[in-house]
């Protein structure tokens, strides 16, 4: 059942464009009265109406609120608004064909989120006012955090229950790429390394030559277990903490190198974690990312727990630099099961 509060925002929607058009508009304002023909109007405003139009239901309203802040894919939907996935996907179509949501398939799956850029950006911000400290709205977003909260809680558990199986696992991807020796050929001799994601260990035994200090992290508290029991040397201070990828459990610019293996594909938001990364690294310190390029291999996510079907190194690309990073090397091999694992090595500037 809405709230009061909710009805009345997607009845302004529906009813006052206009009000919408003189938020948006920097440069001019528009009048309409029940004469105005949408056809004589310019491009600009005849999608602002669309927009509107779009909008302009409780259910639509709804979804804009959550995907504004949440990627989410069309079964976590149903389940977070307790509805036929027909009903959800009906919405979603009319949201996606005016711009405002956008989608993208991983395999079977299809993740919906707003659309960023543009003039559909622009729109949702300026609903942003109308939507704020709404009761029924809320519930969502509080409902959505619980969702990838379960997400990352079902992560954890399964790392944990395959923990003693999973450099075998690894092995099945690999094959004979020695992923060991290519991180420690591009990492530079440094005071501080640290392995995101460190598994039980085996990448900190090729790093542990190479550094003073050497960090693992890993959000499984079973394969820190298993790290602990690696044999290393007395010349290298060891350090394993548990913690997430999103909150790092280092201090800022701690590490000269960083590098993160075939785990970005585990995480919500894969690439958020990069502004963290970038937090801990000293200034000229070195980004080292492996992980697979996109694929469609849907046993993955049973048989390794991945979540993504590989990345965007395109995307990947592009938000380092953003973060002011220099890509120092971008490179591609052939590993089994028909996969791709692509390296991108970057440097902090």
């Amino acid at each position: 059942m809405l709230s009061e509060e909710l009805d009345n925002i997607y009845h302004v929607i529906l009813i006052n464009g206009g009000a919408f058009m003189s938020y948006l508009s920097s440069e001019q304002s528009y009048e309409l009265n029940e004469t105005s023909d949408i056809h004589t109007l310019d491009e600009n405003t005849q999608q602002l109406l669309e927009f509107c139009k779009a909008v302009a239901d409780p259910i639509r309203l709804r979804l804009i609120a959550v995907l504004q802040k949440y990627e989410l894919n069309v079964n976590e939907l149903v389940q977070l608004f307790d509805m036929g996935q027909s009903r959800i996907s009906r919405h979603l179509k009319i949201l996606s064909a005016s711009g405002l949501l956008l989608f993208r398939r991983e395999g079977l799956w299809v993740f919906y989120s707003s659309n960023k850029n543009g003039t559909a950006s622009n729109f949702i911000q300026a609903l942003k006012p109308f939507m704020q400290n709404n009761i029924s709205l809320n519930k969502d977003l509080i409902k959505a955090k619980q969702l990838l909260d379960q997400r990352s809680l079902n992560t954890k558990m399964f790392f944990n229950h395959i923990a003693d199986d999973w450099d075998k696992l690894n092995k099945e991807i690999l094959g004979q790429f020695n992923l060991g020796l290519a991180v420690a050929e591009r990492m530079p001799n440094c005071t501080c390394a640290v392995d995101l994601g460190c598994g039980t260990g085996q990448l900190l035994l090729a790093m542990q030559d190479k550094c003073k200090i050497l960090i693992g992290v890993d959000g499984s508290a079973r394969m820190l277990e298993l790290a602990k029991k690696q044999n290393f040397a007395s010349t290298v201070q060891v350090s394993l903490r548990i913690g997430d990828l999103e909150h790092l459990p280092l201090k800022d610019a701690e590490a000269d190198f960083v590098t993160v293996n075939m785990v970005l594909h585990h995480l919500n938001a894969p690439f958020n974690t990069l502004e963290e990364i970038k937090r801990i690294l000293s200034a000229d310190g070195y980004l080292l990312i492996t992980d697979f390029a996109h694929h469609n291999q849907e046993d993955m996510r049973v048989r390794y727990g991945d979540l993504w079907l590989g990345l965007d190194f395109n995307e990947l690309e592009k938000r380092l630099k953003t973060l002011e990073f220099a890509i120092v090397e971008h490179s591609s091999f052939s590993v089994e099961k028909n996969l791709q694992l692509r390296l991108i090595l970057a440097q902090k500037k």
